[in-house]
């Protein structure tokens, strides 16, 4: 029997493998300090986030930052502003894939991927 995985034995998997290549993100710059990237980083107001902007255009529970394989993904989290990947509305039910020198806007707050 042959290894088979979701990566070979479905169609999500094939485009996750096919989108997790090339250059990889290792960090989020804010308020100038890096900001090292673990499974899920949550972003917004609430001082329960990961990442906390202290900003009125700014939801509680903002955005979400999640690794899946080896690439990480930015996904609304039902904020009322919108968050923005470089000064485009992401849709708010969907997984963008972030790459290196991308720019988040939460607000009037950008963080920036390295």
């Amino acid at each position: 029997m042959a290894d088979t995985t979701i990566v070979s034995s479905s169609a999500v998997g094939q485009h996750l493998e096919k989108i997790a290549e090339g250059r990889q993100v290792s960090y989020l710059m804010f308020n100038r300090k890096k900001i090292s990237l673990t499974a899920k980083i949550t972003i917004g107001r609430s001082s329960d986030c990961d990442i906390v902007v202290d900003n009125k255009l700014v939801s509680r529970q903002h955005a979400v930052i999640q690794k899946i394989r080896d690439a990480y993904f930015l996904k609304d989290d039902g904020s009322t502003n919108g968050t923005f990947l470089n000064d485009r509305r992401i849709p708010s039910d969907k997984y963008v894939k972030l790459n290196p020198g991308d720019k988040i806007t939460v607000g009037s707050t950008n963080l920036l991927m390295s």
